[in-house]
C-alpha cells in the first residue's frame, strides 16, 4: 500500500511572520558569561565567570506584549495553562478586597496569592483586564505557553547564553545593561521595587506593576527592559541534567535589594514549565535565515 507523506506545515500567517521580521540581528561571538560579584547568589550558579561563544542570532527588542499574545490566542485558539488550571499567582497588594478575601496566601511567600481566575487576560483575577495595558508585557504565561507562541510565530526562546549576551549589550562584566551603577546621576533605568519590600513601593521609577515593554532606554544592542519589569523564560533547563525547572532571566518589578536583587544581567531564577505568575513573561529569538 502506498503511504503518503504528511503535508508540510503551513506557513505562518502574516501576523506571525511579522514577529520574526521585527527581530534584531546580533553578530554573536565570545563573551564572559556569569559573575563572581559578591552581590550575586552562588547557589543560583551565577558563576564562575567563563568564556562562552554564541553564534549569530536574532532576538526581539522587547518582551511579547498583551496585544501580540492576543493576536496569537485569537489565531490559534490557544488556552494558557493558567486558564486551564483555573488560577495563577498574583502579588496580593494588587488585588481588589473581594478577590483578596477569597485568595489563599502562599505559605513561604505570603505576599503571593493563588487567585482563581487570574490569567493573562485578567492579571489580578476577576474584574481586572488588560484593555489599557496592550503594550505591557503579557504575564501569567507558562514556559509551555511561550513555546506555543514561538511555534506559531516561527521563533524560539533564547538560550541563557544568548539572553545574557544580548542583555549585556556589549558591556563586558558590567552589573547592569548600562553599567555598574543602579541609578546613574539619580536616573532610574529599570522597573524594580522602590521602597521597603513587601510593604511599600513608592513607584519612584514610575511604575508599581508592569511597565510598557519599551519603557526606559534600550541597551547598546537596542533591547529594552532586559532587567526589571518581568522575568523572561529561556530555553534551558535551570540545572543541566535535572529536567524539573526552566531558567528565567532579568528579574521583575518585584525585585528589591533587600530580598531579590536579581535585576542584574548575570542573575538567574527558575520555575516549572507549567507555572505562571503575574511577573513572568518572555521575549523571542530565532536563528539567522
Amino acid at each position: 500500500m502506498l503511504t503518503l507523506a504528511p503535508p508540510p506545515p503551513a506557513a505562518p500567517a502574516a501576523a506571525a511572520s511579522r514577529v520574526a521580521r521585527q527581530l534584531i540581528t546580533l553578530p554573536g561571538g565570545a563573551f564572559l558569561m556569569g559573575t563572581d560579584d559578591p552581590e550575586g547568589f552562588p547557589a543560583d550558579a551565577e558563576g564562575p565567570v567563563r568564556e562562552v561563544a554564541v553564534e549569530p542570532f536574532r532576538i526581539a527588542a522587547a518582551a511579547v506584549t498583551n496585544a501580540q499574545f492576543a493576536t496569537f490566542a485569537k489565531a490559534t485558539g490557544h488556552t494558557t495553562e493558567a486558564e486551564r488550571f483555573g488560577f495563577s499567582f498574583t502579588f496580593g497588594a494588587f488585588l481588589a478586597d473581594e478577590v483578596a478575601a477569597v485568595s489563599a496566601p502562599v505559605a513561604a511567600v505570603p505576599w503571593w496569592r493563588a487567585v482563581e481566575g487570574a490569567c493573562w487576560r485578567h492579571p489580578e483575577g476577576p474584574g481586572s483586564h488588560v484593555t489599557d495595558r496592550q503594550n505591557h508585557p503579557v504575564v501569567h504565561v507558562s514556559w509551555n505557553d511561550a513555546q506555543a507562541y514561538c511555534a506559531w510565530s516561527g521563533t524560539r526562546l533564547p538560550t541563557e547564553a544568548e539572553w545574557e549576551y544580548a542583555a549585556r549589550g556589549g558591556l563586558e562584566q558590567r552589573r547592569y545593561p548600562w553599567g555598574d551603577e543602579l541609578t546613574p546621576d539619580g536616573r532610574h533605568m529599570c522597573n524594580i521595587w522602590q521602597g521597603e519590600f513587601p510593604a511599600l513601593n513608592t513607584g519612584a521609577d514610575g511604575y508599581v506593576s508592569t511597565a510598557p515593554v519599551k519603557s526606559f532606554r534600550p541597551n547598546s544592542f537596542g533591547l529594552y527592559n532586559t532587567v526589571g519589569n518581568v522575568w523572561e523564560w529561556c530555553a534551558d533547563w535551570f540545572t543541566p541534567g535535572e529536567e524539573t525547572s526552566r531558567a528565567m532571566r532579568g528579574g521583575s518589578y518585584l525585585c528589591h535589594d533587600s530580598y531579590c536583587n536579581r535585576y542584574r544581567v548575570a542573575a538567574r531564577s527558575s520555575n516549572t514549565p507549567d507555572s505562571s505568575t503575574g511577573n513572568i513573561g518572555f521575549r523571542v529569538a530565532a536563528d539567522l535565515p
